[in-house]
C-alpha cells in the first residue's frame, strides 16, 4: 500500500502528516512537527520531516508516493523546491487550508472566509472567495505572534524572579491552552511564580486589538464581508484569545482542536492526486469586486474557450477520489473539527 505526505511550511518549523493515498481523510498514520533551528533555512526544518516520515513509511514497509509542501510565500517555495526537487510538489498555504475546511464540512454557506492564521512568527490574513478559491486580500504582521506571547511572558516570570528560557517560556504558554493556571519554577534558585489565562490574555491584549483592527481594514477595503473567521496556527489553541476575537469582530469563528495542522491535512488530500504546483488566483490591486466588468463579445469567446480548459484542469487537480469528493459519511471525516461553541458542523 502507498502513502501521500502533507507538509505545512513556516517560519517556526515544519508539520508533517502521512496517510493512506486511498484513505487521505482517515485519521494519519504518523505524523511530526520539527521546530526550525536558530539561524537555520525554512527548507532544513521541511526535508527532516519529509525524511522522517519516509523512514516512519520504510518502518511499515510502505513507500510514500506523493509529498505535497504548503508555502506562504513564493520566497519559501522556491526554497524548498531547490532543495528538495520536482519530486516535491508545492502548493499555496490557503489552497490547502481551504480544501480541508471544504472536506470537513467547515466552510459556511457564503461566498467568502477569512483565515486568521497566527503562528510563531506572527499573524498572517487571508481573505478568500469560497466559490473560486481566489486570495481577495492578504497581508502579514508580526504585530502578534507566538515568539511576541513568549518573550512578554518570560518578561512577567522575571518581574517575578523566575528567569525562563525560549522554550520553557512556550511550553508554560502552550499549557495554559488546557490549563487556566501555571506554576513556573527556576531552574537555578527554585523560585516560583504563578500564571494564568488571565495574565496571558493581558499581556497580548494590545496586539490582538492590533489584529481585529487588521480584520476590519481588510474587510473594507476588499468590500467584502466574510461569513466566518477562521482561526488556524497553534497559537489560537487559547480559548481566551478565541473568545476575545469573537468579542470584538463580531463574526462567526470556526476552530479546529488542531488548528497547526489543518494545513498539513489539506496538503494530503491534495496530494492524493499528484499535483506537481497549485497556486490560487488573486485579484488585481485594487479591486473590490469578485465579478470583473462584462467583457466584448471576442473577448467573451476566447474566455469561455481558456475557462473550459482551466476548469478541467483544475477540477482534475482539486477533486479527491469517490469518498472524499462526497460528503463525508459517518466514520470518514474527521472526528476533531468543530465549531467554537464545541457543537459538530452542520451536514
Amino acid at each position: 500500500m502507498v502513502l501521500v505526505l502533507g507538509v505545512s511550511a513556516g517560519a517556526g518549523g515544519a508539520r508533517a502528516v502521512l496517510n493512506h493515498s486511498d484513505r487521505p481523510d482517515l485519521p494519519p498514520l504518523d505524523r511530526v512537527r520539527v521546530a526550525r533551528r536558530a539561524g537555520a533555512s525554512v527548507q532544513e526544518s521541511v526535508l527532516t520531516a519529509i525524511r522522517r516520515m519516509r523512514v516512519a513509511a520504510l518502518a511499515r514497509d510502505e513507500c510514500v508516493s506523493a509529498t505535497l509542501v504548503t508555502c506562504r510565500t513564493e520566497t519559501h517555495a522556491d526554497a524548498i523546491r531547490a532543495a528538495a526537487g520536482p519530486s516535491v510538489g508545492i502548493v499555496d498555504e490557503p489552497l490547502a487550508q481551504l480544501r480541508y475546511l471544504r472536506f470537513a464540512g467547515l466552510l459556511p454557506a457564503t461566498d467568502s472566509v477569512l483565515l486568521y492564521d497566527l503562528g510563531s512568527s506572527g499573524l498572517t490574513l487571508t481573505q478568500a472567495d469560497c466559490r473560486t478559491d481566489t486570495i481577495l486580500a492578504s497581508t502579514h504582521s508580526t504585530v502578534l505572534s507566538g515568539d511576541a506571547y513568549d518573550t512578554l511572558l518570560r518578561r512577567q516570570l522575571a518581574r517575578g524572579g523566575v528567569l525562563a528560557d525560549a522554550r520553557t517560556s512556550r511550553t508554560h504558554r502552550e499549557s495554559l491552552s488546557q490549563a487556566r493556571v501555571v506554576t513556573a519554577t527556576d531552574a537555578d534558585t527554585g523560585e516560583r511564580a504563578v500564571v494564568t489565562r488571565s495574565d496571558l490574555a493581558e499581556l497580548c491584549e494590545t496586539g490582538l486589538h492590533n489584529s481585529a483592527m487588521f480584520v476590519r481594514q481588510m474587510i473594507a477595503e476588499t468590500g467584502v464581508r466574510p461569513g466566518a473567521l477562521v482561526l488556524l496556527g497553534g497559537c489560537t489553541r487559547n480559548p481566551t484569545l478565541r473568545a476575545a476575537l469573537a468579542a470584538q469582530l463580531g463574526l462567526p469563528i470556526v476552530y479546529d482542536p488542531e488548528p497547526e495542522y489543518v494545513s498539513a491535512r489539506g496538503a494530503v488530500l491534495l496530494a492524493a492526486r499528484r499535483p506537481t504546483r497549485l497556486r490560487m488566483p488573486r485579484l488585481r490591486a485594487g479591486a473590490t469586486a469578485i465579478t470583473p466588468p462584462r467583457p466584448g463579445r471576442r473577448k467573451l469567446l476566447v474566455a469561455v474557450a481558456v475557462t473550459a480548459t482551466l476548469g478541467g484542469t483544475v477540477a482534475g487537480l482539486l477533486s479527491t477520489h469517490d469518498s472524499a469528493a462526497r460528503s463525508p459519511g459517518q466514520g470518514t471525516a474527521p472526528t476533531t473539527v468543530q465549531f467554537i461553541d464545541g457543537s459538530l458542523p452542520a451536514r
